[in-house]
C-alpha cells in the first residue's frame, strides 16, 4: 500500500472558499474523494544534501540573529544610561567601543558592553566559515545558478531561496509559490464585513521571507531593472510594503526559473558539476 504525504496548503486551497472543514470526518473524506481522482497535492520531501544545505543555511541566520540580539542589548543599555545612540541601523563595533567610554556610563554598563562585544565576535569566525560554504554552493549548484539571474539574489541568498523554496513543480502557478512563501495578503471577512485589516500571513519558511525581502531592497538602485516600478510603490504605499510587494514578485520570478529547470534544480551537486 502506499503512503502519500499531502501538502497541508495546497490540500486547504483546493477545498475552495465555500468548504471549509468543520471536523476531523470531514477533513478526511475530502481527502480520501482527492485521492480516489488522483488529486492529492503531494507534500514535497528534500532530498539529504539539500536537508544538509538547510541546515547550514538556517545556523547561519541563526547566528546573525544571535550577533545582533547582542548588538540591539547595546543600543539599550546606552539609551538606559543616557548616553546618545549611535548613528547607524545596527552597532558596529567600533561605535560601540566609542560609547562605552563615554563617561555617562556606570561600571556596570560598561561590564554590560564589554561583554556584549565580546559575544558579537565570538560567532565571527563560524559566520565566515559558513558563509564561504554557502556562497561556494551558489556557484556551482544549477539551481542557485538559475536564481542568481533574479537582480538582488546573489550566491547566498540564491542558496537560500533555492532550498527553502523547494521543487516548484508542486505548484499550480506562481501565486501558490507566493503563499508557500508567506507574503501574500490575508483579510479575514465574513458576511460583507471586514473584521481584519489586510497583512501578511506568515504562513511560511521565515528564512525565505527574510532572503526574498533582503533581495527587495536592492530595487532602490538605479541599476535594478524594478527601479522605476519601485519608486512609483514608495510614493504610494511607502517603503516597507513596496519592498514586500517585490518581494512576492521575486518569488513568483524565483518559481518560474526553478520550474523551467526540472529534474536539474535538485540533482546532487557532484552530478551537476559532471
Amino acid at each position: 500500500m502506499a503512503i502519500h504525504v499531502a501538502d497541508p496548503a495546497e490540500a486547504a486551497a483546493m477545498r475552495g472558499n465555500k468548504r471549509r472543514a468543520k471536523t476531523d470526518r470531514l477533513d478526511a473524506r475530502r481527502l480520501r474523494e482527492m485521492m480516489e481522482h488522483q488529486q492529492v497535492p503531494e507534500s514535497w520531501i528534500p532530498p539529504a544534501f539539500v536537508l544538509e544545505v538547510r541546515t547550514k543555511a538556517r545556523l547561519y541566520k541563526d547566528l546573525l540573529d544571535e550577533k545582533a540580539a547582542w548588538q540591539h542589548r547595546i543600543h539599550a543599555t546606552m539609551f538606559h544610561q543616557g548616553v546618545p545612540k549611535a548613528t547607524g541601523g545596527l552597532l558596529r563595533k567600533g561605535r560601540a567601543q566609542a560609547g562605552r567610554d563615554d563617561a555617562a556610563l556606570s561600571p556596570a554598563g560598561r561590564q554590560a558592553i564589554d561583554v556584549a562585544l565580546a559575544m558579537i565576535d565570538a560567532p565571527d569566525g563560524q559566520l565566515v566559515a559558513l558563509r564561504a560554504e554557502l556562497v561556494a554552493f551558489g556557484r556551482s549548484h544549477p539551481g542557485p545558478i538559475a536564481l542568481s539571474g533574479e537582480y538582488g539574489l546573489g550566491p547566498l541568498l540564491a542558496t537560500i531561496g533555492w532550498e527553502e523554496m523547494g521543487d516548484t513543480r508542486r505548484f499550480s502557478s506562481s501565486r501558490h509559490a507566493a503563499r508557500h512563501t508567506g507574503l501574500d495578503i490575508s483579510v479575514y471577512s465574513s458576511d460583507g464585513k471586514r473584521l481584519r485589516r489586510p497583512r501578511v500571513t506568515r504562513q511560511g519558511p521565515p528564512l525565505l521571507r527574510w532572503a526574498l525581502f533582503e533581495a527587495a531592497v536592492h530595487a532602490n538602485k538605479q541599476t535594478s531593472p524594478d527601479h522605476d516600478y519601485y519608486l512609483q510603490l514608495v510614493d504610494r504605499i511607502g517603503r516597507g510594503r513596496a519592498r514586500m510587494t517585490l518581494a512576492r514578485k521575486l518569488a513568483r520570478r524565483c518559481h518560474h526559473r526553478l520550474r523551467d529547470l526540472g529534474d536539474r534544480a535538485f540533482t546532487e551537486a557532484i552530478d551537476a558539476a559532471a
